[in-house]
């Protein structure tokens, strides 16, 4: 019986959802919020990012010639969304941000001083144009992209000290595309909108360090970050 209880309970409370979210002729939640050609609010989400490794093709074996093993952790992100409405289906979108992480990396098991730990905080600006389908009762999907540039507020860049005193450095000015999907949802007080997006840094971001057989650097030609961006939008 408690099984049919709880069976019954949850098909209640979800048939209101249906209806409100899906339903043909649910009541229409904040029918004018996109007809604003200036709209404001902001986000909160999570993020986790990796090092992508392009390697220089030499003849010396005793240069790694496979990525290192990176380990993923969940960051944090929170910023401001300015939109910019162009027509029906059309946004432009500025949201200045800032999201912390951390990035675990290893060159050789062998030895554990070659362990890196990157906590990075980053200025996060991205412009970009949000592609929406028609409004379906109370919900809409899209994609989002775009370019956007950050600034790398760990980044050590103008430090001295680089891998041989255990300094990991990197630039601090980074430059990406970004691409993802989400969905409108319309509430009855504000808009809320999830979303998931990809960040893919266009320029090399790896400081070299002083020697130039540094197992970190030297065979590397190029060093970009790459990170999964998961959004939750209030509007």
């Amino acid at each position: 019986m408690k099984k049919y209880f709880l069976i019954v309970l949850l098909l209640t409370s979800v048939q209101p959802i249906n209806a409100q979210f899906f339903g043909g002729n649910g009541v229409l939640n904040n029918e004018n919020v996109d007809l604003q050609r200036l709209s404001w609010g902001y986000f909160l989400g999570f993020n986790t990012y990796d090092f992508d490794f392009d390697y220089i093709e030499v003849s010396d074996r005793s240069f790694l010639k496979k990525d290192f093993p990176v380990d993923r952790t969940i960051g944090f992100n929170v910023g401001l969304i300015g939109n910019l409405r162009l027509s029906n289906h059309l946004d432009l979108r500025l949201e200045p941000g800032v999201s912390f992480n951390r990035i675990n990396f290893m060159v050789t098991k062998a030895d554990p001083d070659t362990f890196r730990e990157i906590n990075s905080t980053y200025v996060h600006i991205p412009l970009l144009l949000k592609f929406s389908t028609q409004r379906l009762n109370n919900f809409k999907p899209f994609v989002v992209g775009g370019l956007s540039t950050s600034w790398n507020l760990s980044s050590n860049e103008n430090n001295p000290e680089d891998n041989s005193d255990g300094q990991f450095r990197m630039t601090t000015n980074s430059y990406y595309y970004e691409l993802g999907f989400g969905i409108d949802f319309y509430l009855y007080y504000f808009k809320f909108s999830p979303s998931i997006r990809g960040v893919f840094a266009i320029n090399d971001e790896l400081i070299r360090d002083e020697d130039p057989n540094s197992i970190y650097t030297g065979n590397v030609s190029k060093m970009s970050s790459r990170g999964i961006f998961l959004n939750f939008t209030f509007q």
